[in-house]
């Protein structure tokens, strides 16, 4: 494994999550709250099904294969995103894309752990994941200010349309240093 791409991958996929967290509010408005029940059911139970299988599945290749899975589920929902932004159909999908990624979460940060192994790596990691995600916040914050300041864009939904065309970039930078972190795979 490149472990300086690595870190930047991750940097990115926290930056991301920063970027993102506040867009998923509005996303998901049409949605009831009965939804978010059963999403949540079966997202436990998707856990707990990966879970039972964490010794089969905790290697370098899966690892990169589930990372990469999850990666593209993301592209996916950006994409959808901004085909058919704001519907019934697309907030559905757009959770449902959320949902099959946290359900490798747990998975990925304890084969992230194994596989990385030295305290001091992983500290590094971790770093640069909150920073990213911090960064990911204040950026999100000067975006939708600079939208309402410099082009009267005040609308909730106008924002998070405008903010997915950034996300879509920074999704593709996820992907390529994350494939480069792993290139012998």
């Amino acid at each position: 494994m490149d472990v300086k791409s690595y870190i930047r991958y991750k940097f990115l996929n926290s930056l991301f999550a920063g970027l993102s967290i506040g867009s998923v509010f509005s996303i998901y408005s049409p949605l009831q709250p009965s939804v978010f029940s059963i999403g949540g059911i079966l997202l436990a139970l998707g856990m707990l099904i990966v879970a039972k299988f964490y010794e089969k599945l905790m290697n370098v290749k899966l690892f990169f294969l589930i990372s990469l899975f999850v990666e593209v589920v993301m592209l996916f929902v950006i994409t959808a995103f901004l085909l058919k932004p704001f519907s019934y159909s697309t907030a559905l999908f757009i959770y449902s894309g959320y949902q099959i990624t946290f359900v490798f979460g747990s998975y990925l940060v304890r084969t992230e752990t194994i596989i990385l192994k030295k305290k001091k790596l992983l500290s590094i990691l971790d770093v640069y994941k909150q920073s990213g995600y911090l960064l990911g916040l204040g950026v999100s914050f000067i975006f939708y200010k600079s939208l309402e300041y410099f082009f009267n864009i005040t609308q909730n939904q106008q924002q998070v349309y405008y903010l997915h065309y950034l996300l879509i970039v920074l999704e593709s930078l996820v992907i390529y240093f994350l494939v480069k972190a792993f290139r012998r795979f």
